[in-house]
């Protein structure tokens, strides 16, 4: 029987479940007595609420109750809270708008939440949405950047000026004017990321509870972080100590970062059924998702680079600007002033660096995390400026990376922003990912291309990403004399095969069955900690595994050398047994779990790591343009990554593939609209919203490399969920370019649909 350990390409125990349909996702779960609860939005993008009727909603069959924004803040329900660490324009802490469950005074977006109804059934609530009537004073309304940003706009919020709700800066600029001025090339570049949709298989979802026993509140959601959850409905919402809130979770149907946050439904659904005294259940629809579920990017940056006579950078200045939504209670503004920026050199030696980043607050749905969350846009930045650098000094633009790589010898490395690679061979992933994608022989294929009436195009991309998020986390290790090994985390499962990688860690450590094995998790009672997300599950949560698993075993061997009569020094561990060096005498490790008081053997393991790790890659993408209709088709792509130790091929694999996917979604379809006058929200479903398909992608050669393991956690990984998508952008983004250019196309924005390929095209050679 194959080993059950790290480093097998194991298929994923989840998944057996998954595919059967036996999993319980949140729309799965029916509890007893319980009603639903649907919503009246804001059809305006910004307007005062002058007043309310709900007399007709509250008559309707099935009503039992309807609920306002004043109503609840009259009942002390509180507000969502923002980054106060965090400064704006005038160097104060951050301020926005105060973002209620339900709005109390004004609507900042379309599809806010203005009034809660709660009916028997989920259609009798749906009807009675639309007997409220609401008459609204509407005020102007700022929707993009540029609004924002313009003199004569209008102020959103007092204390926000300018409308910026935060902005910082970094790096030294005198050092970098000095270095711009003996520059003998510089390289200027202004692009849009585009505003993105994070469509999870699994819509969100919500079901509150109240235990009039206890005085405890439940709720029952889909989401990536209990126990955070759980920390801003008690102390901000509902104002109560921590431990009278239960945040539960199930299976997960995909979380991309925009499941880390608690929302507005969810705080209502908790409040409606502690009014009622009965569970109160919400799914949303796949249009309500779109409208007020976070929204991913929507970043304009503008920067130049400066390089010497030999192509060797000299500086670097970034202007990095951020719409954040009309609220700032979601990780959006931190993701533009403070997390993208951490890897804006990239893999690359940058002398002297000047960077300045502000987030915008507008009348569109909340911007927060989405999957990479700033370190796209970064590295989207500097590898479009390496191309365009490469291309306006004629240098092969590997060449041009490789001159500018950071070395082995240089690690460990700080980079211009403070941050410290530890680990890391950028010129060795470089030369791998050549060879891998058959560098040289791309001319070859280009012939190819064009004789059947195609242009090509291909890319490189090398890059790193930053991942971690608070750089500690807690488990209990429970060895249980039913034979069983129960290990309670706070990470929580959506889809990335994190139960397997666990198992896997698990099963190899402690030498036992991967049967005997249980993760328990998606309970903020069982534990603790930030939850998953900044690639953080494994690099972390694997880590507090293996020190658990050893840990483990050291007890065992004091509590074998009692039960033996022997040292603890003489106790050998093996197949899940401890024996007494040079005899036949052991006992198991279930059967000494027996033997305690407890009947068991409980561990609890506080995991810090020294800090965030930095998975690192390179990409190659090859694609050919259709000049006659712009249609553009990825057809060769490879990835080469160092993710530190592999715990399972397969899932690495799965997790990269994913990644790039969405990077294709951004870079060739995806696109979210708004209306420039009104902020009506033009792209509200998946009949204008276009997601990449099996089709779009070809298969994709994915190789990784160990030989840099991280040297600051036990485990040796590094983080792996995002890097498909860091690094995937840039590079088909950069392929479509090289096949554009000869053309006399200077740009492209995303995304590069076949209709702004078609024009681009066009209008290059019109002029």
């Amino acid at each position: 029987m194959t080993k059950f350990g790290i480093g097998q390409a194991i298929t994923r125990r989840e998944d057996q479940r998954l595919l059967t349909g036996t999993g319980q996702y949140l729309d799965d779960v029916s509890l007893p007595n319980e009603v639903h609860v649907a919503f009246v939005r804001s059809p305006h993008a910004h307007a005062r609420i002058l007043a309310m009727d709900v007399s007709a909603a509250k008559s309707a069959p099935g009503v039992l109750a309807v609920y306002t924004g004043a109503e609840m803040k009259a009942d002390g329900i509180g507000h969502f809270p923002i980054n106060t660490a965090l400064m704006n324009a005038a160097g104060k802490p951050m301020s926005a708008p105060p973002y209620y469950p339900l709005a109390v005074d004004e609507v900042r977006f379309v599809g806010e939440a203005v009034a809660a109804v709660v009916a028997s059934t989920r259609e009798q609530a749906l009807d009675a949405v639309e007997q409220v009537t609401v008459d609204y004073d509407e005020l102007p309304v700022v929707v993009t950047i540029e609004q924002a940003m313009a003199a004569d706009a209008p102020q959103l919020w007092a204390d926000a000026l300018g409308n910026i709700a935060a902005q910082t800066e970094f790096g030294k600029k005198d050092a970098t004017d000095v270095a711009f001025a003996s520059a003998k090339h510089v390289t200027k570049i202004r692009f849009h990321n585009q505003r993105l949709v994070p469509v999870s298989m699994e819509p969100r979802g919500s079901i509150g509870d109240y235990d009039q026993s206890s005085g405890r509140l439940l709720l029952t959601t889909s989401c990536q972080n209990p126990a955070g959850l759980q920390k801003t409905l008690a102390e901000a919402i509902f104002k109560v100590p921590a431990e009278q809130v239960r945040v539960r979770v199930g299976d997960v149907g995909g979380g991309f970062g925009m499941k880390t946050m608690l929302y507005a439904e969810d705080a209502v659904c908790v409040y409606a059924a502690r009014k009622l005294g009965r569970p109160v259940h919400w799914r949303a629809t796949r249009s309500e998702d779109f409208l007020a579920s976070t929204h991913g990017r929507d970043q304009t940056n503008e920067a130049e680079m400066a390089f010497d006579a030999d192509g060797r950078i000299l500086g670097f200045r970034v202007d990095i600007l951020g719409n954040i939504g009309a609220y700032a209670c979601s990780p959006g503004a931190v993701i533009v002033v403070a997390v993208g920026p951490k890897v804006i050199t990239g893999v690359y030696h940058v002398p002297a660096l000047h960077l300045k980043a502000r987030a915008f607050l507008t009348n569109t749905n909340i911007v927060g995390a989405y999957r990479g969350a700033g370190r796209p846009e970064a590295i989207f930045l500097v590898e479009r400026l390496m191309d365009q650098a490469a291309a306006e000094m004629k240098m092969d633009p590997a060449e041009l990376r490789r001159r500018n790589l950071i070395q082995p010898e240089q690690m460990p490395y700080t980079t211009p922003m403070g941050e410290k690679f530890d680990s890391g061979s950028f010129p060795h992933m470089l030369e791998r990912i050549l060879e891998a994608a058959d560098w040289k022989g791309y001319d070859k294929r280009k012939q190819e291309s064009a004789a059947g009436g195609k242009l090509r195009g291909r890319a490189i991309s090398t890059f790193l990403e930053w991942t971690g998020v608070v750089h500690e986390e807690t488990i209990d290790l429970h060895v249980d004399a039913d034979g069983k090994v129960k290990v309670y985390t706070a990470m929580q499962a959506m889809g990335q095969g994190i139960e397997t990688s666990y198992i896997q860690i698990l099963s190899e450590t402690l030498d036992i069955d991967p049967e005997r094995i249980e993760i328990v998790q998606g309970d903020s009672d069982v534990a603790q900690g930030l939850g998953s997300m900044g690639s953080r599950s494994l690099y972390i949560g694997g880590s507090a595994m293996l020190t658990a698993s050893k840990e483990t075993i050291e007890k065992g061997r004091e509590l074998a050398g009692n039960a033996l009569e022997a040292a603890a020094g003489d106790i050998e561990y093996a197949d899940g047994r401890f024996k007494v060096a040079g005899t036949d005498l052991s006992v198991g490790l279930f059967d000494l779990a027996a033997s305690q008081p407890e009947k068991r053997i409980a561990i609890r393991t506080l995991q810090k790591v020294g800090g965030p790790s930095w998975p690192n890659g390179a990409h190659v993408c090859e694609l050919e343009v259709d000049p006659e209709t712009g249609v553009t088709q990825i057809v060769k792509y490879t990835t080469m990554d160092d993710v530190g130790r592999v715990i399972n091929p397969m899932i690495v694999a799965g997790q990269v593939h994913g990644g790039i996917a969405q990077a294709v979604g951004q870079a060739l379809l995806e696109n979210t609209v708004y209306d420039a006058d009104s902020g009506q929200l033009l792209s509200g479903s998946l009949m204008d919203y276009c997601l990449p398909r099996a089709d779009d992608l070809p298969s994709i050669a994915t190789f990784t490399d160990e030989t840099t393991p991280c040297k600051i956690n036990p485990l040796g990984a590094k983080g792996v969920g995002e890097l498909g998508t860091v690094g995937g952008t840039p590079t088909v983004i950069n392929a479509l370019m090289d096949a554009l250019r000869p053309l006399g196309v200077q740009n492209i924005e995303m995304p590069a649909t076949p209709e702004r390929v078609w024009r681009a095209m066009r209008e290059a050679q019109a002029a």
